[in-house]
């Protein structure tokens, strides 16, 4: 594949495993160990069903004001497969991913890896060459078996645990908890902003012998409508501006970031002003993001019960609009009539779309599916349902733009491909 365009590695690697995931760490570990991935950097893993993606941001954005060479893995990308890799803030080019990919495939011989397995070393060896000081790495999906788990990190934070990706993980929080809770290291600070965690994940915490910090006993946050404060076990940040991301979950995401802070400054000290900065600084696409102009655009990735709870709530703390229409694409595994019942009492108006691949679900198939949740709700809506169904996410998207007034506002959420759609769209126009 000497040569070979970062597009066509890119289909190469969807073609070589039979299944797009396969859980365990065997076939990794063993191409892995042909690998130099040593490294003196710090190394943060990030887990948990939502909240993810916006810690590791926070993170990033904290160790870069305070001067610290920082390199952020993150999964999965909205429009460009680059942006699942940062050194210090900047993308990685498509000849470094090139030549990585080049690496590891070489070192493979005949393993078998997921797409995700080999993009993964694919990073992890472009981050041991790069004199980092510190690296986070988003967990893919759970964390027992996942293939970041190869990592033996200095400090972990789940960041909550819900119900997700159940044919993998389970079906129950407990089941969750405990495939989520094994990032976590022994005698290593081991971060948890969950407010209730399940018991599994306590219970392996003090089996391996984990350094758990708790929301709420080991570290909280505190504020009114101007500013907000952290504390943590021996240390306290006052007077901080609330996090540039937006939504109800910030100061959680924010706090468990700041937690992980505390519990590494042996080895990274972070000062306040760094931390201000990088709060203020931190960006994260999707994520409760809104859009400049009218009507009002909110963009969110939100595509699990726990996340639309957030999500609702988010809507419910923005000003009067006095329709809201959903553009709303969702895949077939998900908990779709979970999502639709919580988020059913601020939807006026849903703008169904279809969503490709063998998980994409068809727009009439989801409409059928909204109509199901909203008529099984206890107290269903006042006004008659409305759904529209569309081919595609734009035609869904460009449709509520042309039915909404200045006042309105348009929520894009259900998929990462749904606000990665509305994204390109957006990218077109301009």
């Amino acid at each position: 594949m000497s040569g070979t365009s970062l597009a066509n590695w890119l289909t190469y690697l969807e073609s070589l495993h039979p299944h797009a995931i396969d859980m365990g760490l065997d076939r990794i570990r063993e191409v892995a160990d042909r690998l130099a991935l040593d490294t003196h950097a710090i190394k943060i893993v990030v887990g948990g069903t939502n909240g993810k993606g916006s810690t590791c941001a926070m993170l990033e954005s904290i160790y870069l004001a305070a001067g610290y060479r920082v390199g952020l893995y993150t999964s999965p990308h909205l429009i460009n497969f680059n942006e699942r890799a940062r050194i210090n803030g900047e993308i990685v080019a498509d000849a470094l991913f090139v030549e990585q990919f080049e690496a590891v495939d070489l070192a493979r011989q005949d393993v078998s890896l997921t797409y995700f397995e080999f993009t993964t070393l694919a990073v992890l060896n472009i981050f041991a060459a790069s004199s980092l000081d510190v690296m986070i790495l988003e967990v893919g999906l759970g964390g027992r078996l996942d293939a970041v788990n190869i990592i033996d990190a200095d400090c972990s934070i789940i960041t909550s645990v819900d119900i997700d990706h159940t044919d993998w993980l389970g079906d129950t929080r407990e089941l969750i908890g405990f495939e989520k809770a094994h990032i976590f290291r022994r005698d290593k600070p081991a971060i948890c902003s969950d407010p209730a965690p399940p018991q599994s994940l306590l219970d392996y915490a003090r089996d391996i012998g984990a350094d758990l910090w708790l929301f709420g006993r080991d570290f909280n946050y505190s504020g009114d409508r101007q500013q907000w404060a952290f504390a943590g076990r021996n240390q306290r940040r006052n007077a901080m501006a609330y996090p540039a991301l937006r939504g109800a979950n910030q100061l959680l995401n924010a706090s468990a970031a700041l937690a992980a802070i505390e519990s590494l400054r042996e080895y990274l000290v972070v000062a306040q002003q760094a931390v201000r900065q990088g709060l203020i600084n931190a960006s994260l696409p999707g994520r409760f993001q809104i859009l400049p102009g009218q009507p009002t655009v909110i963009l969110d990735v939100a595509h699990n019960p726990h996340a639309a709870a957030v999500l609702e709530k988010n809507l419910g703390n923005m000003g009067f609009h006095p329709y809201t229409y959903a553009v709303f694409g969702m895949l077939s595994d998900k908990d779709i009539e979970s999502v639709v019942q919580h988020l059913a009492g601020r939807i006026d108006h849903w703008f169904c779309a279809s969503l490709p691949g063998s998980r994409g679900l068809l727009s009439q198939d989801l409409s059928s599916k909204i109509a199901a949740a909203v008529g099984a709700l206890s107290t269903p809506p006042d006004e008659p349902l409305k759904i529209s169904c569309f081919d595609t996410v734009e035609q869904a998207y460009l449709a509520a733009r042309e039915r909404s007034n200045p006042d309105d506002r348009i929520v894009v959420f259900g998929s990462f491909l749904t606000v990665a759609s509305v994204l390109s769209t957006l990218n077109r126009a301009s």
